[in-house]
């Protein structure tokens, strides 16, 4: 190999260093190949397809954030979270409303952040009265899952005139139509996002949100997480304030799940309450748990995987997707509790070890550690 080759080779490894750890699966010189070639063919994926399947997908992508925010949040802190809907709702709303009542491209705009803020603010808010109020285990997600309940019961019931903001009735069942689509800048000097820009948009934002994670997870607050999540008395005693972490990790979940309600209410053009819904409420941790809820990777791609198919079996008519998925999350629960992704990178890294194509003293993954 030459010395330009090395050379070369060796930027590539600097250029993944920050991303790579014990905390995440996919170390290697191959997994990042791999990872490349993938987002190239994501990146063009719209070239290939119609405008409106490129949208469709776009959906599955802007899932895949609200997926991100429970990772880190459960995976990673050990905090079971079922109200990651409320802050995306929370966000999808905020959004509406600002948006429509400016009725500008500059309105639009501003809706972005001050919408993340809201679902910031109301996970911190949250999280605060939670973990300083010294709750924990299994009491977060129900806290969680009852607030997310009376979020549901609560916009369900403002039908009247009286639940007019601005110009902007919050309309109960009906939702709120007539969202307009995510805008930047002002008037005759803006890019608005829809179709094949929306698209790009969406997963640009997901590959940010997921290489952040990465550096986030295996950095000395990552570790400080994931001591937190195995052992909360002995890091207490080792003079972390563990309150203090599991409301920094819990607050930017909100942001992710905020901003993916802001995708979400701008994809549509509209929002109602069946974003606090039960069984939406559900579908966070069915993504986690199937993909590897110790897996950044693993709750994308079991997100997009799974919306899919819930999707295949809603247009032919059939009323069994959420039975399959039912039964898909018990299935994994019993049979592969570590979840899909990480299992095949387990088994993968054990058969190309065998057969010499991977470096056994390269530093094992969390989930190879695990398995030992």
């Amino acid at each position: 190999m030459s010395g330009a080759e090395n050379g070369l080779l060796e930027l590539f490894d600097r250029l993944c260093e920050p991303f790579n750890g014990s905390n995440t699966i996919g170390n290697s010189r191959a997994f990042w190949v791999g990872a490349v070639v993938a987002l190239a063919i994501t990146f063009a994926y719209p070239l290939f397809v119609s405008a409106y399947q490129a949208g469709n997908t776009a959906l599955f992508l802007l899932y895949g954030l609200l997926a991100l925010s429970l990772s880190v949040v459960w995976g990673y802190a050990g905090v079971l979270s079922f109200g990651q809907v409320v802050f995306f709702g929370f966000a999808g709303y905020t959004f509406g409303i600002v948006s429509i009542n400016f009725g500008s491209t500059l309105g639009t705009t501003l809706a972005i952040p001050v919408a993340v803020l809201v679902a910031t603010a109301v996970a911190g808010l949250l999280g605060y009265f939670m973990f300083y109020g010294n709750v924990s285990g299994v009491f977060v997600a129900i806290i969680t899952l009852v607030v997310t309940l009376v979020m549901q019961t609560f916009m369900a019931q403002t039908a009247g005139d009286e639940w007019t903001i601005g110009e902007v009735p919050l309309g109960g069942f009906n939702g709120m139509p007539g969202i307009p689509n995510l805008a930047v800048g002002v008037e005759g000097a803006a890019l608005t996002f829809s179709g094949d820009i929306f698209y790009w948009l969406v997963l640009s934002t997901l590959v940010v949100a997921y290489f952040g994670l990465r550096a986030l997870v295996n950095s000395r607050f990552g570790y400080a997480m994931v001591a937190v999540r195995e052992d909360e008395d002995r890091v207490e005693m080792l003079g972390y304030d563990i309150r203090k972490v599991k409301l920094g990790v819990f607050t930017l979940g909100g942001a992710l799940a905020g901003f993916s309600g802001v995708l979400y209410a701008s994809w549509g053009n509209y929002i109602d309450p069946s974003v606090y819904s039960l069984t939406f409420a559900t579908m966070p941790v069915v993504w986690v748990t199937v993909g590897g809820r110790e897996s950044l990777l693993g709750g994308l791609v079991a997100t997009v995987a799974i919306e899919w198919f819930r999707q295949q079996l809603s247009v032919t008519g059939s009323e069994w997707a959420m039975v399959v998925v039912g039964v898909l999350l018990l299935t994994i629960v019993l049979a592969l509790p570590e979840g899909i992704i990480p299992y095949v990178h387990r088994k993968a890294v054990g058969a190309l070890q065998q057969r010499g194509f991977v470096d056994p003293d390269r530093p094992a993954t969390a989930t190879e550690e695990a398995a030992e």
